[in-house]
């Protein structure tokens, strides 16, 4: 039996739920704190999911690099179900707070997979409409879940929340099971040390963008432990992140263009509702809809973005990308209070096009430039320096918002950041070039 099929499954159920489990939440909390009061945790449910999703993707990516794609993807999906149905019997906010992490953890090891799997299963020129599938989660859920969770919480229990994730994690790991591996395993030893050191000094650098005293401290010790974590990496003979693969400088600069990308505009999402319900007066639901422009976009560079890697190369694709992430940051910063749905569906469909093109090319770039063997670690450490780049944007751009004298100057200059970083953006990827592009291809 052809196992692509089940797999598929099981990659879209898992993206789907983790997609879902990060803005659910978003319409909902206010009633789930009332019920398990604990107010002054309430930051802390949405971030121990975030942080623990962050921390773990690249030490995900590594473990299937040396024991396997389906075991270690199997293990995020049985740990996201476990922390789902811990969640939705939680009986105070503390307990809520670690499910969440559990939650987290499980998230963090499902979501590297369709990437990685797909990179094991399908040509170059095949990548662009599977990664799209996948990915194309993640705009419906934006849509989707801020609505199911208001659903239940209206007339069920805001514990389906959760209960929601139980028969979708059943039906992703029972879709798993035909799968039949194509990648062979490279068992090593387990770098433990370097494990912790690299969770620790990560989860300290994104204890910045959450808590509001000691952001220095934090910010100090987690750089201290991330240098030390290169330190002693550099010393492994099976190290966690395997520094040589950045020998090769596409995967070097891809990385930095990651960041910087993501950093300037990744966080447009958060804040155009905002917009348009208080500008606008558009309801919950229309300014939702707005997002879908992202999604039209993202579609439509992603779809064919395999095969334009066949015929142009990576540097040209990430050159026009990052142009029309540009374009979308001075649509941005020309925003006025009298623009509404129409107006910012289109900037999210120029900005859907620009981050489908940047992060299927990218990937598929991390998983072509490094050996067969190193595909799984670097792909999901492309998507732990685009997940770093996005907290700390959404920070920045809170920052603006939050100290701005009236709202709409909060949103220029937050948009003016915004600019900045996509062409800082744009001036790396000048940096990317199409050397040993035979060898990056056929790989």
């Amino acid at each position: 039996m052809n196992s692509r099929l089940p797999v598929l499954v099981s990659m879209v159920l898992s993206m789907l739920v983790a997609a879902m489990d990060s803005t659910i939440m978003n319409t909902t909390m206010p009633v789930i704190a009332k019920s398990l009061g604990g107010f002054d945790l309430y930051a802390w449910v949405f971030a121990a999911y975030m942080i623990a999703t962050t921390v773990l993707a690249p030490v995900a990516g590594r473990l299937s690099d040396l024991f396997g794609r389906k075991r270690v993807f199997a293990l995020g999906i049985f740990l996201f179900l476990i922390g789902s149905t811990l969640c939705g019997v939680a009986q105070s906010m503390v307990q809520l707070v670690v499910f969440r992490g559990v939650q987290g953890i499980g998230a963090g090891f499902m979501i590297p997979f369709p990437a990685i799997i797909t990179g094991d299963l399908f040509s170059v020129e095949q990548r662009g409409k599977i990664q799209a599938l996948g990915t194309g989660m993640w705009g419906l859920s934006a849509i989707m879940a801020p609505m199911l969770g208001s659903f239940f919480v209206e007339y069920l229990t805001w514990r389906w929340i959760f209960f929601i994730n139980i028969p979708i994690c059943i039906l992703a790991l029972l879709t798993l099971l035909p799968y039949q591996e194509k990648y062979t395993a490279k068992p090593a030893r387990v770098d433990y040390v370097g494990a912790l050191l690299f969770s620790a000094g990560v989860t300290l650098l994104l204890m910045v963008t959450v808590v509001d005293e000691y952001r220095f401290l934090y910010g100090l010790l987690g750089a201290l432990f991330i240098l030390g974590f290169y330190l002693f990496e550099t010393k492994q003979a099976s190290p966690l992140v395997p520094f040589s693969m950045f020998d090769d400088k596409n995967i070097r600069w891809m990385n930095i263009h990651g960041f910087f990308g993501w950093a300037a505009l990744f966080g447009t999402a958060s804040f155009i509702p905002l917009f348009l319900q208080k500008m606008a007066h558009l309801s919950i639901l229309m300014s939702g809809v707005a997002l879908l422009g992202s999604a039209v976009g993202w579609m439509s560079a992603a779809v064919p973005a395999g095969k334009w890697i066949l015929k142009y190369g990576y540097r040209p694709l990430f050159i026009i990308g990052s142009l029309s992430l540009t374009v979308s940051g001075v649509l941005l910063v020309l925003l006025q209070a009298e623009h509404g749905f129409w107006y910012a569906f289109f900037v999210m469909v120029v900005q859907g096009f620009a981050f489908g093109l940047l992060s299927t090319t990218g990937v598929i770039g991390a998983q072509q430039l490094v050996q067969a063997h190193q595909k799984g670690v670097s792909t999901s450490f492309l998507m732990f320096t685009r997940n770093i780049g996005t907290a700390v944007g959404v920070t920045i751009m809170g920052m603006f918002l939050t100290e701005a004298t009236d709202f709409m100057s909060g949103i220029h200059r937050m948009f003016l950041y915004g600019l900045i970083g996509s062409i800082i953006a744009l001036i790396s990827a000048f940096f990317i070039s199409d050397g040993n592009r035979e060898r990056a291809l056929i790989r």
